[in-house]
């Protein structure tokens, strides 16, 4: 194990002084702010859909959810959910939003290289695993359930 001399814990000391400090207070206003905002979109849009006579135990929460993944891929095709995802860091992350925006920006890196091979190829690099973990657990919750069920 190498010794860490004088020398670098000095430099070590001159980096910590003179790096800038994260504003920690902003980032977590702009995070809460972004994170409700889509929240509070998202329960304006469940509010519609249950207006239009849609269940609102099983069908308005599911097209709410559908809703929301296609207007983060829309606006992260669009360019816009990478800029507001700058502002509101974990705040445009931890919503649903944040999962299609996961899945199309990988995808958005490489088209030039073709939809095809391209940007199909790339949309699951994010969205495969998930996916089959996704699959294969509530394959394996339901097969638990109907066993103890009967």
């Amino acid at each position: 194990m190498a010794k860490i001399t004088q020398e670098q814990k000095d430099y070590q000391q001159l980096v910590k002084n003179v790096k800038p400090k994260p504003p920690y207070l902003k980032n977590i206003v702009m995070a809460f702010l972004v994170g409700g905002l889509i929240c509070l979109i998202g329960q304006l849009i469940l509010n519609f859909y249950i207006s239009l006579g849609l269940d609102s135990t099983k069908e308005a929460p599911s097209a709410t959810s559908a809703t929301l993944v296609f207007l983060g891929a829309f606006l992260t095709g669009l360019g816009v959910y990478d800029k507001i995802g700058k502002r509101a860091g974990a705040g445009s992350i931890v919503p649903i939003t944040g999962f299609a925006n996961s899945i199309v920006a990988p995808a958005m890196e490489f088209k030039s290289e073709g939809y095809v091979f391209g940007v199909a190829a790339k949309m699951f690099v994010v969205a495969g695993p998930v996916l089959v973990y996704g699959i294969a657990s509530s394959a394996l919750i339901g097969l638990i359930y109907y066993v103890v069920k009967f």
